[in-house]
């Protein structure tokens, strides 16, 4: 491996231009990239200041100067490319959801580990400050928890003409709004808890049933929107409300957590501050180093007063990447076991659905 780590991305679309970004600022080089066409790949190539363009993501992930292979492709062609990657030896960054499938997301969370690479997947909203000192303060401040209750709201797909690959089962799979950002949610639930959903019932909900492309109309079988009731293994009742039809609501990935000593609350829309919630009184924790713990300090990069955001979440979730690959692995870096897990949560919700009752979550 060269002294600094070469990534290779395959696909420059919003999310291939936020992992370049974040290579970047992780000190690392953008050595190759690939599109869905050559020609959309030279394009990216620019764009991305990759040092090359590649023909196909074949011939990137199997390329000698990569060594961690991004994948930020339509769901489908998740699986595909990662299990290549994987056997290729590289190390392999991978889009949620890790694949369409509960087995496919199984078979390639046993090849990660068989592999003995780095293979992470993004959830990156582990990585505000803020979220970072809610988790600190579960056990110190909360005390035992007895409930745990959120949303994330979305409104870009709110009428009938909006459309996206998302939509399709073909191409992003048969759940779409838990999948796509459900799982974040849940994600960030449990890893601030440390609580695990063992049961839950869910609705789905298509509210356009009938969508408008430009050559007509598409029939739409994934969910818009998502009601999820649930329990913890540590005994809490919880729930949340997933909608990528909310209008006014561009990102709002929102939680609380109740227990005997306090309340936190944490909004993704608001992330400079961390909601306390006391019998007498309530507090708001401001991010900055008079106020946060060591973990959540590890990535307040600014001083308080200069807002972080979205990306310099991710920017730092590639540097941890980037420190694991280095043979120094951070604490709480999710992996493809976590994928696995999101797999597991779409699974069940989708069961739930088509079933109507509680379902037990593997």
């Amino acid at each position: 491996m060269a002294d600094r780590i070469q990534s290779g991305i395959i696909g420059a679309g919003f999310m291939g231009r936020v992992h370049a970004h974040a290579v970047r600022a992780g000190g690392g080089v953008i050595s190759r990239v690939a599109g869905s066409t050559p020609e959309g790949a030279e394009r990216a190539a620019a764009d991305l200041f990759a040092e090359a363009a590649t023909a196909s993501a074949e011939e990137l992930i199997d390329a000698d100067d990569v060594d961690l292979v991004h994948i930020c492709t339509p769901n489908v062609s998740h699986f595909p490319l990662a299990l290549r990657a994987l056997r290729s030896g590289k190390h392999v960054i991978c889009e949620k959801p890790l694949a369409t499938t509960l087995a496919d997301a199984r078979t390639l969370a046993t090849a990660a580990a068989e592999a003995g690479v780095v293979a992470a997947v993004p959830f990156a909203y582990r990585y505000y400050p803020t979220v970072r000192e809610a988790r600190r303060r579960v056990s110190r401040t909360v005390g035992k928890v007895h409930l745990v209750h959120g949303s994330y709201l979305q409104d870009w797909l709110s009428s009938s003409t909006d459309m996206n690959w998302r939509v399709d089962t073909i191409s992003g799979g048969a759940s779409r709004a838990f999948a796509d950002i459900g799982v974040h949610w849940c994600d960030l639930v449990e890893f601030t808890t440390g609580h695990r959903i063992t049961r839950l019932t869910a609705q789905l909900h298509t509210a356009h049933p009938v969508r408008d492309t430009p050559s007509g109309s598409a029939q739409v079988r994934t969910e818009d929107l998502a009601t999820v009731m649930f329990t913890t293994d540590q005994g809490a009742a919880g729930s949340v409300v997933i909608s990528q039809l909310s209008l006014g609501r561009k990102n709002r990935l929102a939680f609380s957590i109740e227990g005997e000593g306090a309340s936190l609350a944490f909004d993704q829309e608001m992330p400079e501050q961390l909601w306390i919630g006391g019998r007498a009184s309530n507090v708001i924790v401001l991010r900055g180093p008079d106020t946060l713990g060591p973990p959540a300090n590890r990535y307040a990069v600014l001083p308080a007063g200069h807002p972080q955001g979205y990306q310099d979440c991710f920017n730092a979730f590639i540097s941890d990447v980037h420190a694991a690959i280095k043979g120094d692995t951070p604490e709480g870096l999710p992996t493809f076991a976590d994928g696995l897990r999101a797999a597991r949560l779409t699974s069940s919700v989708l069961a739930s659905s088509a079933d109507q009752s509680w379902v037990e979550v593997a």
